[in-house]
């Protein structure tokens, strides 16, 4: 009797694929396609707010700095730096022999261009939070910058090295104006073709700075949402790279003998805040006692298919500054319900959970909701579309506006420094919604003066002294249920390499090439 086989939901474009013959598109063999999973909203650098937007920027812009696929800061149109003692002003060497597509010489004048339409509130750019430190900036001759700050921060050049900081052309800035976000031109590594709803396609910039770089002739970034889809690309070779690879979905290929898993450790963290102006969050005692309800192993195992690793600080362990509290928050029901008993709560109490609606997010808060209940307390999971979550969040005027009692998250440090990792989402007032991020509504005299600390000095071992200190003091203060990072999983052709998904979760291609 024929045996019927049923594939799983996500299989069913591969299953379609492979059985019933579909060629994959005619493909020149120097064309590289890349599968990601959300759409590219924009290509002005200094106006964007997602990975895979920054993602693809980086194909064709760069900054003064920017980061090898370790994330180690590493200069790029920048030869140099020096910084005064008080870290406000920093005078930065450029890169000779370098133009732009369109043509511009890139030199002092580009950059002062650049920075300065970025930083224009008048332009009302969504990055420009990010240039609030510079004062003014000043050209030195046609190869140094000085870039004067309105206050001392230490963590400037880790700033340059954020894709935000990406330097447009200052030919395509007075032609285009506005419209300079549809007409990129960078001294990247690829040049810009085109920009569709589902895809980016640049190809080879033959006068690229670099010897010997880029290996092939162009790059197509395709938006691929649904995980079976890109899966199916992968397999029958219309695509060759595609990320983010769904934890279930490994097993399925890492056997494959054209194809390679790659798991990679991230700077992600993944948390819940606990709104701790709030009963009974405001309360130490509620919050240890969820910190100690929570298995992190299994959070691990369950949510990530074991592709992650506990919360050892508030910062994740790949991330410079990053000082280990000992080990993750134990788990410990007995403990939890001691806890909230002498907090006043023996029989538990009632919260809601908020977070996005992907099917992660939704496995995780579920996952936290079984979590909560052995010990009494009872959550209500909301997964919320991610404007409606964001409307919710940042559409406060003040902390007593704030409806968010427990909120799901997760966050990467794309300076790559602790500074990005800690000020945005635990930095006191300065950080409440709607400035940054800081949805616990936390605030520590110590912490807000350790990160203060931090920046106001460019000097190494000073700056991971104030980090270190903040970071033993929030993991005791307990503002969050610190939970893991998760590692980054993609899956590409045994035919390609060079192409790297950064910690933060962006991406490299600069050395793409195809075997």
């Amino acid at each position: 009797m024929p045996r019927s086989i049923r594939f799983p939901t996500w299989a069913l474009p591969l299953a379609a694929a492979l059985t019933l013959g579909i060629a994959a598109p005619a493909r020149a063999a120097g064309d590289v396609v890349i599968g990601l999973d959300a759409t590219i909203l924009g290509l002005d650098p200094a106006d964007l707010n997602d990975n895979l937007s920054m993602t693809a920027t980086r194909t064709m812009l760069q900054g003064l700095y920017g980061f090898d696929k370790d994330m180690k800061m590493v200069p790029v149109l920048a030869e140099s730096y020096e910084a005064n003692a008080e870290a406000t002003e920093y005078t930065i060497h450029l890169r000779h022999g370098v133009t732009f597509h369109d043509g511009a010489p890139f030199d002092a004048t580009a950059v002062k261009t650049s920075f300065d339409r970025a930083r224009d509130p008048a332009n009302h750019l969504k990055r420009a939070s990010l240039y609030a430190p510079i004062d003014h900036v000043d050209v030195v001759d046609p190869f140094t910058v000085k870039i004067v700050l309105k206050y001392p921060f230490g963590a400037f050049v880790n700033n340059l090295a954020h894709a935000a900081y990406e330097i447009m052309s200052p030919k395509a800035i007075a032609q285009y104006g506005k419209e300079v976000d549809r007409h990129p031109s960078g001294t990247g590594p690829y040049m810009f073709v085109s920009l569709q709803p589902d895809a980016l396609k640049v190809v080879k910039n033959p006068n690229y700075w670099k010897p010997g770089l880029p290996k092939v002739d162009s790059i197509t970034i395709r938006n691929i949402p649904e995980a079976g889809s890109r899966l199916a690309m992968l397999q029958t070779g219309e695509a060759q790279y595609i990320f983010p690879l769904p934890v279930e979905m490994a097993a399925a290929i890492e056997h494959s003998p054209t194809l390679d898993v790659i798991a990679a450790k991230s700077i992600y963290a993944r948390y819940v805040a606990l709104n701790n102006m709030r009963k009974p969050f405001n309360d130490v005692r509620v919050r240890e006692a969820l910190n100690y309800a929570v298995d992190k192993q299994a959070f691990v195992k369950v949510v990530f298919n074991g592709y992650a690793i506990p919360l050892e600080s508030c910062l994740p362990a790949n991330l410079l500054g990053f000082v280990s509290q000992g080990a993750p928050w134990p788990y410990d029901v007995a403990k939890a319900k001691a806890l909230l008993a002498e907090a006043g709560y023996p029989n538990g109490f009632e919260s809601v959970l908020w977070g996005g609606n992907t099917s992660l997010a939704q496995k995780a808060m579920q996952f936290l909701q079984q979590q909560f209940a052995l010990v009494g307390v009872k959550v209500e999971v909301e997964p919320l579309e991610a404007g409606v979550l964001a409307s919710k969040i940042w559409n406060v005027t003040t902390p007593e506006d704030a409806t968010t009692m427990m909120h799901y998250a997760g966050w990467s440090a794309s300076t790559g420094d602790a500074d990005w990792g800690l000020r945005p989402l635990l930095g006191g007032p300065d950080a409440f919604p709607p400035k940054l991020f800081n949805t616990a509504y936390y605030s520590s005299p110590q912490v807000n003066a350790d990160i203060k600390a931090g920046l106001e000095t460019a000097d190494a071992p000073k700056r991971a002294a104030a980090y270190k200190d903040a970071q033993a003091v929030i993991w005791k203060d307990a503002p969050w249920i610190f939970l893991g990072s998760d590692y980054n999983l993609s899956a590409k052709s045994k035919k390609l390499s060079g192409v790297y998904v950064l910690p933060d979760g962006q991406m490299l291609t600069e050395e793409a090439a195809l075997n």
